[in-house]
């Protein structure tokens, strides 16, 4: 009986909460997918590969499941000195990116160039391959397109890799980085002020096509990434920026990752926090000089994952 009395407000409530919805998510979401994708949304399609939150294909956040992205300084296949190319390399069983299963995600003109000229209606999961981000020009319009190179140019997974001049391991340093929870502080979106000056461009609408998750950030604590890269490519100072932040910033509120450089250093050796620890303790304190060193991180090793996305970000 007394609901009858707040009948038409909860209807009322209803109606309003339903377009709201309607208005915040499903109109944006038909702008988007009528947004034809920039060559920077095909390149992030193939460096982080399918989804680089938690998957089914990487349930702990591993960095699993993931393609390698390579720096080509000559043919794979014949051996000849070329431009520099970026390949990514899928071996078999990697899930495919959201542009190469779902035909819409790109755009028609991408996704019919990419079929006619980048032989990607040719894609395998079990078999992998070999993809470029390459450009057609027609009456001064450029579309870029993705081309399965494994199958237009003959390079094969294992001839890419040793050819290989550079290996990025950025689709696996992506989870890492929503893993450890860099994006609370950390934002990949420049807003449209001085951030210009300092941070650099805005991303376009279209370079966001097939990436999943955005990592957009919502709180920005410490400076925005989205070009970091460009701004410090230090592989050195991100080392000892990540294994102790106040090595470079004294007031940094920034957490230590140096357990993401595993038991072992480049070379296989034991870390030794406790005694890293002292030796810093040391330092600060000035009864020592120099700070000590950062040991190198092994390979294999999640640091390398997150250093390499991070120096990724250009």
């Amino acid at each position: 009986m007394g609901f009858r009395e707040y009948r038409i407000g909860s209807i009322m409530f209803g109606v309003a909460l339903a377009t709201s919805m309607v208005v915040t998510i499903y109109m944006p979401g038909l702008d988007i997918s009528n947004t034809t994708a920039t060559a920077t949304a095909l390149e992030k399609q193939l460096t982080y590969g399918k989804v680089a939150g938690f998957d089914y294909g990487d349930p702990f956040l591993h960095g699993d499941d993931k393609p390698i992205k390579v720096i080509l300084k000559k043919d794979p296949k014949t051996g000849a000195t070329i431009d520099e190319t970026v390949a990514y390399v899928f071996k078999p069983g990697t899930s495919l990116p959201s542009g190469l299963v779902h035909e819409h995600i790109n755009g028609a003109a991408i996704q019919a160039l990419s079929v006619s000229l980048g032989k990607t209606d040719q894609v395998s999961v079990e078999a992998g391959g070999v993809y470029l981000v390459e450009k057609s020009v027609k009456d001064g319009v450029e579309t870029p397109y993705i081309e399965l190179a494994s199958v237009t140019r003959g390079w094969t997974i294992d001839a890419t890799l040793k050819a290989a001049d550079q290996e990025i391991l950025a689709g696996s340093g992506k989870v890492m980085f929503i893993r450890e929870g860099c994006w609370w502080c950390h934002t990949l979106l420049p807003e449209q002020t001085h951030d210009w000056q300092s941070f650099g461009r805005p991303p376009m609408l279209g370079d966001f096509n097939g990436e999943s998750p955005t990592t957009f950030g919502s709180d920005r604590k410490a400076p925005d990434l989205l070009h970091v890269g460009s701004r410090n490519s230090s592989k050195e100072w991100m080392m000892m920026h990540f294994f102790n932040p106040r090595l470079v910033q004294p007031h940094s509120i920034m957490p230590r990752y140096d357990y993401l450089w595993g038991g072992v250093d480049k070379k296989g050796n034991n870390i030794d926090l406790a005694k890293w620890d002292e030796e810093f303790d040391a330092y600060r304190d000035g009864s020592r000089v120099y700070p000590p060193e950062v040991p190198e991180y092994a390979d294999n090793s999640e640091i390398r994952y997150l250093i390499d996305y991070v120096l990724d970000l250009k």
